[in-house]
């Protein structure tokens, strides 16, 4: 029997509201979970209640609560495991660790390109600008981290990437430590940060190389290059990430699955 007002979470942040009464209740039940993430009760990698606890505790059907954790499942933000219970994801996880990362090579096996070479050419802090704190949300003159670096496929650089990131959410983080690095980048922000990118929007156009792009990956002035500008999300739909990047295709294709 469905509970005659919206569930709400013992122990999730008290501030924050329960989803509207007139949304399905699975969704209502998805929004308190999605709530519980934000607010850091489990983290990227930690072991859920199950859904008999879950179900106790927002007082709703077991079935109501798988439904939530199926949709929460499908985009990516749990990972069920057979006989082991459900996990909050993470980009520490091998098969997810450059989910956001569609540029594949031409060669029939892609696996056989290894994972990308990073070198960090630049990383400093600096007030943003208007388009950049614009697209994060931030004021003109927050400060953010600006991150250039280059990714390199078998020593051939390949993606000239720019990426800005509010300040204030990544305070302490250096070219060195990007650098030390040996995971995905987004791995590092997660246990280091306590930030999850969620999703992310693209756009994408064509256009030539100019004289720094040339110069860092390697090709002439004027070479054809994808540009990728993605806006990475967290929790609640709040960007984190702007990342600029110039793709070298001539051994390499942008993939995408459209469902």
């Amino acid at each position: 029997m469905a509970p005659t007002a919206p569930p709400t979470a013992d122990s999730a942040h008290p501030n924050e509201a329960a989803a509207p009464a007139f949304s399905p209740l699975y969704q209502q039940i998805k929004s308190l979970i999605l709530q519980a993430l934000q607010a850091g009760q489990w983290k990227p990698g930690d072991l859920i209640p199950s859904e008999i606890e879950l179900a106790g505790r927002f007082r709703v059907s077991q079935g109501t609560v798988r439904k939530a954790i199926d949709e929460l499942a499908a985009e990516h933000l749990l990972v069920r495991r057979q006989g082991r219970g459900t996990f909050v994801a993470t980009h520490a996880e091998q098969q997810v660790q450059y989910r956001f990362l569609r540029l594949v090579p031409d060669a029939a096996d892609a696996a056989s390109q290894g994972p990308a070479q990073r070198s960090i050419i630049d990383c400093k802090r600096l007030r943003a600008p208007a388009d950049v704190a614009r697209t994060l949300g931030l004021r003109t003159g927050d400060a953010v981290l600006q991150v250039r670096r280059v990714l390199a496929f078998q020593g051939v650089p390949t993606i000239l990437e720019d990426l800005w990131l509010p300040g204030s959410a990544f305070k302490g983080l250096t070219a060195e430590r990007l650098a030390a690095h040996q995971g995905a980048m987004y791995a590092l922000f997660e246990t280091e940060f306590g930030v999850r990118m969620v999703r992310a929007d693209e756009r994408l156009r064509a256009l030539a190389a100019d004289e720094a792009a040339a110069k860092w990956l390697q090709v002439s002035i004027g070479t054809p290059l994808l540009s990728v500008e993605r806006v990475a999300y967290t929790y609640q739909d709040t960007p984190m990430e702007l990342r600029r990047g110039l793709y070298l295709t001539d051994t390499h294709h942008y993939r995408n699955s459209l469902s």
